[in-house]
């Protein structure tokens, strides 16, 4: 059966992708041959008819917790972070804007010239308008990473799934890039997560996401069609249910 004949297994979801997903082969900054791929990507899902909110992260310019080892106020650098998301952000918007995919941004730091604010009735009206969301600027918050934005923000609008794009094929009992014998896992809970501290995602958003019962797929956003096989229900990446 071809993709296009399959019906989605979510309607609504949270794309969750790191800023380091935008470098390509850069060491710093953003590859538009990238971001001109994932956001073929989210059009390809737009398409199926789902909700899509996503979420993106700002390491590729700057990441507030490595920045504070440098001297930097921890603070300062968590707020540096935000609005290297808010860059990230209008890149991918500007790129599902050209590829005809309708887009609104909304930041957790008020900034009116450049996007709309957080506001949760109007993003879920956006959404079932048929519009894509994107949230940067974190929660507003220093000490909070992008993956804690990401299960917080799945909750306000009650997403069904949390769809976390990476460069690895799903979650590891190691570090794949430091144990070459790391073992793929392909299903486990957010409890096993928390208990054998497995560092894929922040142990808060894993907590949160377990009491709010939104699962977590992790997958390699590389692979082409990865995303959409997933919003289709095939089995790829890892999951992490939330019971």
């Amino acid at each position: 059966m071809t993709s296009e004949a399959k019906a989605p297994k979510f309607q609504r979801i949270l794309v969750k992708l790191s800023g380091e997903m935008l470098l390509g082969r850069q060491g710093q900054g953003i590859d538009p041959e990238v971001c001109r791929a994932i956001a073929e990507e989210i059009r390809e899902v737009h398409g199926f008819g789902v909700q899509v909110a996503a979420t993106i992260g700002g390491g590729n310019i700057v990441r507030g917790a490595t920045i504070s080892q440098a001297g930097i106020d921890r603070v300062s650098g968590d707020y540096m972070g935000m609005l290297a998301t808010v860059i990230n952000g209008l890149a991918l918007q500007d790129a599902l804007e050209k590829q005809g995919v309708p887009t609104r941004m909304q930041t957790a730091i008020p900034m009116s010239g450049v996007a709309e604010p957080f506001i949760r009735r109007r993003a879920i009206r956006h959404l079932e308008k048929g519009r894509v969301v994107l949230f940067v600027a974190g929660t507003g918050n220093p000490y909070f990473s992008t993956d804690m934005t990401a299960a917080l923000r799945a909750a306000e609008i009650k997403a069904q799934v949390i769809l976390k794009g990476t460069k690895v094929d799903g979650l590891y009992d190691a570090d794949p890039k430091t144990n070459p014998g790391a073992r793929l896992i392909k299903e486990t809970t957010c409890q096993h997560v928390l208990e054998n501290d497995l560092r894929v995602i922040d142990p808060p958003a894993i907590a949160l996401c377990m009491d709010n019962h939104i699962p977590i797929l992790i997958f390699n956003l590389h692979n082409r069609g990865h995303l959409c096989r997933a919003v289709l229900g095939e089995e790829i990446g890892s999951l992490v249910r939330a019971d």
